[in-house]
C-alpha cells in the first residue's frame, strides 16, 4: 500500500475530557493493541491541546498541527502551502532564523515538518527537559512569524530543488505527482501538485505569503500534540502562559467548498516523461471522504489488494504473470471524497494494455465475489500490526493522534478505528468494491517515455500565473534588536534514560544469541546476521550474495514464496532477507504471541532455502527492472560507481546489487554454494528485542536453531580490504534529467579505529544534521539544494567516507566547489566549542532514538557483534562521544578527508556542467549513461 497522505479538516472539541479507550485485540486471542491513553482540552481562543504522558521514555515529542493544506492554495500559486512550511523555519520576532535548529538538533533532538492536502503539521522531538523551551517557540512562530524578501527567496529556491529531486529527477515523479491527481480530479483543488511548479513557485510574493500567513495560522486552526516524559498540570500552566494570550481573528477562516462532480464515464490521460526507463499505467476511481462509513472496508479493500507479497496485486502482476516489476493500491481518503487507485510499473517488454487487463481483472474479482475468510483475517492483522508500529515511538503515537483529529475530525478515533476495521466483514469488502469501481467510472492514466509522444503533439501549456493573489495590510515583523527580544525559558532538570542490558549465550552449534528486552509495548525484532556479504561474490558475479539472500525467503524446501509470505503476513508478521557489503540477514517484526509460529518460519528460510531455478529467473527479471529504473536516477548511478571508483580492485570493489550482464550469468547453483559456504551457526548472530526476556529469547533461540549443524570444514577468514588505487573524477552523463547528483568520496576506516568517535563526530560536524556545515553552505545559505550531507561508514577492516547533495545540473560544480571547501576548513581551524557541542549532541539523540525501537537495537546490537564490540558499549557510547576534543576531530579530517586525496562522482545532464567539472579536475573521465559498464574498471562499455 502506499500510505495514506490526506486528511481531513480538524474538528472542533470543545469540552475538557479524559480519554482511556477499550483495549482492541487481534484475532484468534492475539497480542492487544494497546490504546493510546490522551486528555484534551480547548483554550478560549480556540486552540485544542492533546496530552500524552510517558514515563518510559527520556523524550517528549511536541506537534503542531494547522488546518490549512495544499488544497488551500491560492489560485495560481500550488505548492503554496508547502513552501510555507519552509518559512515557518525561519525567523520571528524573538527568534533568529534557524533557533528551532538550536533548540532540537542541537541538543539532541530532531525537527521537521509535513505539508498534505488537507493540513500541515509541524513536530520536534526533544529531551524532556527542553519541554518548556519548544512551547514557547511554537507560539511565537504561531504569532510573529518573520517573512522577509531575502528569507523568502532562498526557500523558494529549495522548494525548486526539492521539486526537482523528488519529482523531475525521478522517473515516475511525474505520474505520482502531476498527472495523477490533475487527471483523477477535475474541479477539486485536490487536482493541483503539493509541491507545486517552477512557474507558480516564481510567481509568488512576500505580499502572498504574509497574507496566507495571517488568514491560517492562527489558534483556531490548530491543534498542540505532546506526548512524552512531562507533568500535565505544568504542560497546562506552560501552555496558557505563552498560547493562552494570542487572540483569536475576527475575520472567519476560508474553507474549500467546492465539490468534485461524479463521474459518470470512463476517461483516459496520457502522460510523458523524460528519463521513463519502464511504462505505467494507474486506474483511480472516485472514493470516500476519510469519515464516511465506508473508510473502513475500503482500508481492507486496499490492503488485500497489495498490502505484502501474499497480496491480490503482488500474486498476480507481479508473481504469477510476471508483467509489473511493481504493482500498488491506494485507498486515498481525505477531508473532502478522495480516490482509490491500482497501479503498476510494467516489467520490461511488457505493454500497458497488460497491465491495464490485469488490474482490471483484480479489481473485477472484489466486485464479484467477497474475498475469503483467510485473506480478510490476513489484511485485517496486518493493518493492526502496521498501527502497532506506528506506536513504538512517542513522535509516531503522536503522529497517530494529530492525523486522527485531522483525518477523522476526532482524535478518539485513533483507537476506535481499529475496533471499526475488526468489524468489516468480507461481505462489506464485495459492496464498496461493488459501490466504488465500477470499471465505467474509471480513469486511466498512462504514463511513458517522452520518446514515445506522437509527432507534432505538444505538452499542453498551463497558463501564466497572475502577478498578485493577495495584498496585505496588516502587522510586518521584523527581528527584535537582541536587547529588545523576550528572552527563551530555561532548562529543566534532565531525565535520564534507562538503558537497555543485553544478555547473551552461545549455542553449542556456535550461534551467537543476543536478547534484550527494551519495551513493553507488544513487537519483537529477531534478526539473525550471517557475517558474509558482498565480499564473497565469485568472480564475475556481482550481486551473486545479495541475490542469494534475498532469495531466502523466496520459497524453502517445504514452503513456497507464496506460502511463506501468506503465513507470515496472516500473523500480522514482517519478514524479509537481504544482502549488505559483509553481512546477509534475515529479519522478522512480529507479535509476542506469534513469535515461536513465526520462527519456525524464519529459521526455515534461512537453513533450507530452495533457490528454484524459476523462482531465479523470476526475482532476476524484477532486479533487472529494478537497475533500468535505478539507471535513471542520478543519486542512484552515483551510488553504483561509489564502488568500483572507491575500491576498484578489492572484494568491495563491484555493485553489491549486481548489473545487468553479472545477474544474468548467476546460475540456482552459484546461490545455493554461497550458502552452504558461509550460512553456518557460527559465523552468525541472532538478536531478539523488543517485548522479550532473556529466558524466553533463549528458549526460542534453541527451538528454532538449536538443531542448526555446524560444518567440520573450518571456516574460511573474511578478506582484508586493502584499496590501492588514485583518486578519479568521474562524470555520468545522463541525457534530459532534473538534477545532477555530487559527491566526494574515499577509503576510509575500520570500525576497531582507535579514532572510531573523533571520525564521526568531524562526519557529524561535516554533514550530520540540518545545521551542519555543508547543510548550511548549499542548502541554508544559497539554496542550492534541499539537502546536503556526510557519512563515515565504518567495516570490518576499511569503510567509506561520502560527502554528497543533489542540485540542479548548473550548479554542480559549484556545490563540488563548497563541499571541498569545507573539507579544507575543517582541517584549517577546529571546530569551536558551541559547535562541537551541538554535533556530539545529533549523534547522542540519533542513538538514543535508535535504542528506543525494537529494529534500531537490534541493528545497534547486530553491528556490536559483527565488529568485536562488547555489548556494554551501548552504555559507554555518550560519554564516548563526549569525550571528542576538537583537536581530534582536525586531526582526523587532516588524516582521512583531505580533498585531495578524493574521488569526485557527478551523475546528471552532463551537458550543462561537465564544461565546468572539467575545468576544475582535469582528468575528468566523462561516461554517457548508455556507456556504462560497472563491470569494467574503467566503468566503460
Amino acid at each position: 500500500m502506499l500510505r495514506t497522505v490526506r486528511a481531513a479538516g480538524l474538528a472542533l472539541l470543545l469540552a475538557t475530557s479524559a480519554l482511556a479507550p477499550a483495549v482492541v485485540a487481534l484475532p484468534a486471542a492475539a497480542a492487544e493493541v494497546p490504546p493510546i491513553k490522551f486528555t484534551q482540552r480547548t483554550l478560549p481562543n480556540g486552540l485544542k491541546v492533546f496530552a500524552s504522558v510517558d514515563r518510559s521514555t527520556p523524550n517528549v515529542s511536541v506537534q503542531v498541527w494547522y488546518g490549512v493544506g495544499s488544497k488551500d492554495d491560492p489560485e495560481g500559486r500550488s505548492g503554496f502551502a508547502h513552501l510555507f512550511e519552509h518559512l515557518m523555519f525561519k525567523a520571528t520576532r524573538n527568534m533568529p532564523a534557524e533557533t528551532f535548529d538550536r533548540m532540537t538538533e542541537d541538543v539532541g533532538g530532531f525537527n521537521n515538518a509535513s505539508t498534505a492536502d488537507d493540513f500541515t503539521d509541524y513536530y520536534e522531538v526533544v529531551p524532556a527537559n527542553h519541554l518548556e523551551r519548544l512551547i514557547w517557540a511554537e507560539a511565537d512562530r504561531m504569532s510573529t512569524l518573520v517573512v522577509d524578501e531575502a528569507v523568502f527567496k532562498s526557500e523558494r529556491d529549495v522548494v525548486k530543488e526539492e521539486l526537482r529531486q523528488r519529482v523531475l529527477a525521478s522517473p515516475y515523479g511525474r505520474l505520482m505527482a502531476l498527472y495523477l491527481p490533475q487527471a483523477s480530479y477535475t474541479v477539486h483543488p485536490y487536482k493541483r501538485p503539493g509541491i507545486g511548479s517552477i512557474e507558480e513557485l516564481d510567481a509568488a510574493t512576500v505580499d502572498d505569503v504574509r497574507a496566507f500567513h495571517r488568514t491560517y495560522y492562527r489558534p483556531d486552526n490548530a491543534a498542540l500534540v505532546v506526548v512524552g516524559n512531562f507533568d500535565e498540570a505544568q504542560l497546562n500552566a506552560w501552555v496558557d502562559r505563552y498560547f493562552g494570550p494570542l487572540k483569536k481573528p475576527d475575520q472567519p477562516l476560508p474553507r474549500v467548498t467546492v465539490k468534485e462532480p461524479p463521474r459518470t464515464k470512463p476517461g483516459v490521460f496520457d502522460g510523458y516523461g523524460p528519463n521513463v526507463p519502464l511504462p505505467a499505467v494507474v486506474l483511480s476511481w472516485q472514493g470516500a471522504a476519510a469519515s464516511d462509513p465506508d473508510a473502513p472496508a475500503l482500508k481492507v479493500l486496499d490492503a488485500i489488494l497489495s498490502a505484502g507479497k501474499s497480496s491480490r496485486l503482488y500474486n498476480s502482476l507481479v508473481y504469477d504473470k510476471q508483467i509489473a516489476v511493481e504493482a500498488f493500491s491506494q485507498a486515498d481518503l481525505p477531508q473532502d471524497p478522495g480516490m482509490v487507485l491500482v497501479g503498476a510499473i510494467m516489467s520490461n517488454g511488457k505493454t500497458l494494455a497488460e497491465g491495464e487487463a490485469a488490474l482490471l481483472a483484480e479489481v473485477k474479482r472484489l466486485r464479484d465475489a467477497p474475498p475469503s475468510v483467510a485473506e480478510l483475517s490476513e489484511a485485517k492483522n496486518e493493518l493492526l500490526a502496521s498501527a502497532l508500529r506506528e506506536r513504538e515511538t512517542i513522535e509516531g503515537r503522536g503522529s497517530a493522534l494529530g492525523y486522527a483529529l485531522i483525518v477523522d475530525g476526532d482524535a478518539a478515533a485513533v483507537n476506535t478505528e481499529l475496533a471499526e476495521l475488526q468489524a468489516v466483514t468480507a461481505v462489506d469488502v464485495q459492496r464498496v468494491a461493488r459501490k466504488y469501481l465500477a470499471e465505467d467510472r474509471r480513469m486511466t492514466i498512462r504514463y511513458r517515455p517522452e520518446s514515445e509522444r506522437p509527432k507534432g503533439e505538444a505538452q499542453a501549456a498551463q497558463p501564466a500565473p497572475p502577478k498578485q493573489v493577495a495584498t496585505y495590510d496588516g502587522p510586518v515583523f521584523t527581528l527584535a534588536p537582541e536587547a529588545e527580544r523576550v528572552k527563551p525559558p530555561g532548562i529543566a532538570e534532565p531525565v535520564q534514560p534507562v538503558l537497555p542490558k543485553p544478555a547473551e549465550t552461545t549455542l553449542p552449534n556456535g550461534l551467537r544469541v543476543i536478547v534484550a528486552r527494551s519495551s513493553d509495548l507488544p513487537l519483537v525484532t529477531a534478526d539473525l546476521t550471517v557475517k558474509a556479504g558482498a565480499w564473497a561474490d565469485p568472480q564475475g558475479l556481482a550481486g551473486a550474495a545479495n541475490m542469494m539472500a534475498g532469495m531466502l525467503t523466496e520459497g524453502t524446501k517445504t514452503r513456497s514464496a507464496q506460502q511463506i509470505a501468506s503465513q507470515i503476513e496472516s500473523l500480522g508478521g514482517a519478514l524479509s532477507s537481504g544482502g549488505g557489503l559483509e553481512t546477509s540477514s534475515v529479519t522478522l517484526n512480529v507479535m509476542p504471541d506469534k513469535l515461536k509460529a513465526a520462527m519456525a518460519i524464519m529459521a526455515d528460510v534461512a537453513r533450507n532455502p530452495a533457490f528454484a531455478g524459476e523462482e531465479l529467473d523470476r526475482q532476476r527479471e524484477q532486479a533487472l527492472d529494478g537497475l533500468r529504473v535505478a539507471y535513471q536516477q542520478p543519486g542512484s548511478v552515483a551510488g553504483f560507481a561509489g564502488a568500483p571508483v572507491v575500491f576498484g580492485g578489492t572484494p568491495f570493489g563491484h555493485v553489491a546489487a549486481g548489473t545487468p550482464a553479472s545477474l544474468a550469468r548467476l546460475r540456482p547453483a552459484d546461490l545455493a554454494k554461497l550458502h552452504a559456504t558461509w550460512f553456518r551457526p557460527d559465523n552468525a548472530v541472532l538478536v531478539l528485542t523488543g517485548d522479550i526476556s532473556a529466558e524466553d529469547g533463549f528458549a526460542l533461540a534453541r527451538q528454532a536453531f538449536g538443531d542448526w549443524k555446524k560444518p567440520a570444514a573450518p571456516l574460511a577468514p573474511a578478506p582484508t580490504i586493502s584499496p590501492s588505487g588514485k583518486p578519479r573524477a568521474v562524470a555520468i552523463d545522463i541525457p534530459g534529467t532534473g538534477q545532477a547528483s555530487v559527491n566526494v568520496m574515499k577509503p576510509a576506516i575500520a570500525r576497531n579505529d582507535p579514532d572510531y568517535y573523533p571520525g564521526i563526530v568531524a562526519a557529524t560536524v561535516l554533514g550530520g544534521g540540518y545545521s551542519a556545515r555543508l547543510n548550511q553552505e548549499i542548502r541554508i545559505k544559497r539554496g542550492l539544494s534541499y539537502g546536503a550531507r556526510a557519512t563515515l561508514s565504518t567495516a570490518r577492516t576499511t569503510g567509506s567516507f561520502r560527502a554528497s547533495a543533489q542540485t540542479k545540473n548548473e550548479s554542480a560544480a559549484e556545490v563540488l566547489d563548497l563541499i571541498n571547501a569545507e573539507l579544507t576548513k575543517l582541517a584549517a581551524a577546529p571546530a569551536g566549542p558551541d559547535e562541537l557541542k551541538a554535533r556530539k549532541s545529533v549523534l547522542v539523540g540519533d542513538y538514543g532514538r535508535e535504542l528506543a525501537t525494537s529494529g534500531g537495537l537490534a541493528d545497534i546490537l547486530g553491528d556490536y557483534a559483527l565488529y568485536g564490540v562488547p555489548l556494554d558499549e551501548v552504555g559507554r557510547y555518550t560519554a564516548k562521544v563526549e569525550a571528542v576534543d576538537a583537536a581530534q576531530v582536525q586531526a582526523f579530517t587532516k588524516r582521512v578527508f583531505d580533498p585531495a586525496q578524493m574521488s569526485v562522482v557527478v551523475a546528471g545532464d552532463g551537458k550543462t556542467f561537465a564544461p565546468a567539472l572539467k575545468a576544475r579536475l582535469p582528468t575528468l573521465e566523462v561516461i554517457p549513461a548508455d556507456q556504462l559498464d560497472f563491470d569494467s574498471p574503467t566503468m566503460r562499455k
